[in-house]
């Protein structure tokens, strides 16, 4: 068995839990408020202002003898730098003021995830980012366009207020396939356990952030 298809059976019950989250079930059945979905992406913006910080994080301290790891992070880096502003924008489209929810403080949850994932890269292993990667692209490609067709159905908002979850809904599909060849390079034993195990942890997190965002 190939790692990345390893890697996505041994985080099944994971990956459950997190698509289980009543919001991800309600937003699907069109059943969510604006101030659900300005939650969502409050969030959203909070964790993913860290991403390119913490991708330069993992390829500084990658090993010279994965040097063709440090260059598909400095890969990623390109792909991912500005998506935050994207977020805030989608926010002001919704007719709520973006600064607003630049100056505010993130959730528990998702101060949280975000502490996890750079205590993991910087104290543990900077490969257990990738666990990272698999959980937030692998969700945005199985969920991300449907959802945001789903929300607008609900909430009838202007097609730029989709932008992030459109773009990553698209995009991510050839981001997984580039990271599932990147991980079936992977072959030292520990770095594989260490990756699965981060991939979990990434799943509960990132559900709690699911579970923490308001009702109606």
């Amino acid at each position: 068995m190939k790692f990345f298809e390893q890697l996505q059976k041994e985080t099944e019950v994971e990956r459950n839990h997190l698509l289980s989250a009543p919001i991800i079930t309600d937003a699907l059945n069109s059943d969510v408020s604006l101030n659900q979905y300005v939650d969502f992406l409050s969030q959203a913006y909070h964790h993913v202002k860290h991403t390119t910080p913490l991708l330069m994080a993992t390829g500084s301290l990658i090993p010279e003898e994965k040097e063709w790891l440090r260059e598909a992070v400095a890969e990623y880096i390109e792909e991912e730098l500005g998506h935050q502003e994207w977020i805030l924008n989608d926010i002001e489209a919704c007719g709520i003021d973006k600064e607003g929810v630049r100056k505010s403080k993130p959730k528990a949850a998702t101060e949280l995830m975000v502490s996890y994932a750079y205590d993991t890269i910087t104290r543990i292993n900077p490969l257990g980012f990738f666990g990272m990667v698999h959980v937030l692209e692998g969700t945005s490609v199985s969920i991300a366009d449907t959802a945001a067709d789903c929300i607008n159905k609900a909430l009838q908002l202007p097609d730029n207020a989709f932008t992030y979850l459109r773009s990553h809904g698209a995009i991510d599909i050839q981001h997984v396939k580039f990271f599932e060849d990147l991980m079936n390079r992977i072959d030292n034993e520990n770095e594989k356990k260490q990756i699965v195990h981060s991939a979990k942890m990434f799943y509960w997190l990132y559900g709690n952030i699911f579970r923490s965002i308001s009702g109606h």
